[in-house]
């Protein structure tokens, strides 16, 4: 798989659209993160050769040095602002980030126009969802994106090679960080699992049933909803994984921690007091998993 990369010294892909510094101190505090000094990130656009095509991606990391890589798992709205914001304030924490269109096979990203104006209860607004979603949970689709993906980060300069890769996932992302963490073991040292859907099935693919082959640090964050709708999830994943945090958040519904979440029965998804607690999480887990 190594070999669908770009060469190492081409370390900002193929065609890089845009790449500037930005300054993410002011964001960081706005959300609630303490920090210390102003920090200042790279944000580079970058394409990625992969099996079935070419993916555009945005790869993000500190100024100067390398970092432990992260790949981030967006929900099923797709690599969009949001989500860059994410990758950002990961980055600004001291790590080097991807953070893919898990879509490439159908679209280039933004794949949905208008997130705010999004209905769940539209049948014509889901079935433009299936699609995307059915190009990466095709069988064997995610598992060799995430070895290319794994691959392209240790090839880049600002990833230090001797320190694990974390990898986080939010809605359908969920299931994506556990095939990655079972594809690439000894790479990826944490994985964290936001309002995850899709974790525990009755199907012998079920992606809870590769707890086996992963080696990394696991956390699971479970929505209100997705925990009554499926109560036993949880021990099913407490059983899978026994090592690993696993929460349900009691005052959010799933898609909690994605701050352009549209509203459901007119009432806001996103909710921040419980975003900002799994991000304390999803800090310590990474603090103590890629040291």
């Amino acid at each position: 798989m190594a070999d669908d990369t770009q060469d190492p010294k081409d370390n900002q892909g193929e065609l890089p659209r845009r790449n500037f510094v930005v300054s993410v101190a002011a964001g960081l505090a706005a959300a609630g993160a303490a920090t210390a000094k102003e920090v200042e990130v790279v944000e580079t656009d970058v394409e990625i050769k992969m099996p079935d095509g070419t993916c555009d991606a945005a790869f993000i990391h500190p100024k100067n040095g390398s970092h432990p890589g992260v790949l981030i798992w967006t929900d099923a709205f797709g690599l969009r602002p949001s989500f860059r914001e994410i990758g950002k304030r990961i980055a600004a924490q001291g790590y080097s980030v991807l953070v893919p269109n898990p879509f490439y096979r159908r679209a280039k990203a933004p794949v949905i126009d208008n997130i705010a104006s999004f209905s769940f209860a539209n049948k014509d607004d889901m079935a433009k969802l299936g699609p995307l979603m059915a190009s990466i949970n095709a069988p064997g689709n995610a598992e060799k994106d995430a070895v290319v993906y794994i691959a392209w980060l240790d090839a880049q300069k600002q990833v230090n090679k001797g320190k694990k890769i974390g990898t986080q996932g939010y809605c359908m992302g969920g299931p994506l960080v556990l095939k990655t963490a079972a594809s690439v073991p000894d790479r990826v040292g944490a994985g964290a699992s936001f309002h995850g859907c899709g974790l525990v099935t009755d199907k012998p693919d079920s992606p809870h049933l590769l707890a086996p082959k992963i080696k990394a640090k696991m956390y699971f964050g479970i929505a209100s909803n997705d925990d009554m709708r499926q109560p036993d999830a949880k021990d099913k994943l407490k059983a899978a994984f026994p090592t690993a945090e696993i929460e349900v958040y009691s005052n959010s519904l799933h898609g909690w921690c994605v701050p352009d979440m549209p509203l459901q029965n007119g009432q806001p998804i996103y909710n921040k007091p419980d975003a900002e607690r799994a991000w304390g999480k999803l800090e310590g887990l990474y603090k103590t998993a890629l040291a």
